[in-house]
């Protein structure tokens, strides 16, 4: 169960999700993947990005820019077209394009943007998976 909310605006379309996928809410100190299936509904482009609960603002860690975007040339792709973006204190090995820094000790949340949805996502043939915990 996730707390998610699409907010479309103009040609944005966000996913806000604020619990794993066993309802409890998201801890900066623990490790966690989001599995994006293949044929992500974008007809530009699209994001995921951390944000704090409690300020709202841009989770502010010593990562540059706390997200994975598809317009990363470094971005680790699966062999089928999905993706798996991972969230944690430290960089899962080999994937480090794919990972989005969080501190211990704060609550987060992320959105995942679609700019230019397209019609996979209305109909729900296309949905993310829900954010799961990781060792």
């Amino acid at each position: 169960m996730t707390d998610a909310d699409n907010i479309i605006n103009g040609e944005e379309l966000q996913f806000v999700v604020t619990f794993d996928s066993n309802g409890k809410p998201l801890n900066g100190g623990l490790n966690y993947k989001l599995h994006l299936p293949p044929g992500i509904p974008a007809r530009n482009f699209w994001s995921v990005i951390v944000y704090d609960s409690q300020t709202r603002l841009i989770l502010q860690t010593d990562q540059k820019w706390p997200s994975v975007y598809s317009n990363c040339k470094k971005l680790v792709i699966n062999q089928d077209g999905s993706v798996d973006i991972c969230f944690g204190p430290l960089p899962p090995g080999g994937k480090d394009y794919n990972w989005i820094k969080t501190i211990p000790g704060k609550r987060w949340n992320t959105i995942l943007r679609l700019y230019g949805p397209s019609e996979d996502w209305f109909n729900k043939s296309w949905s993310p998976c829900e954010i799961e915990e990781i060792q």
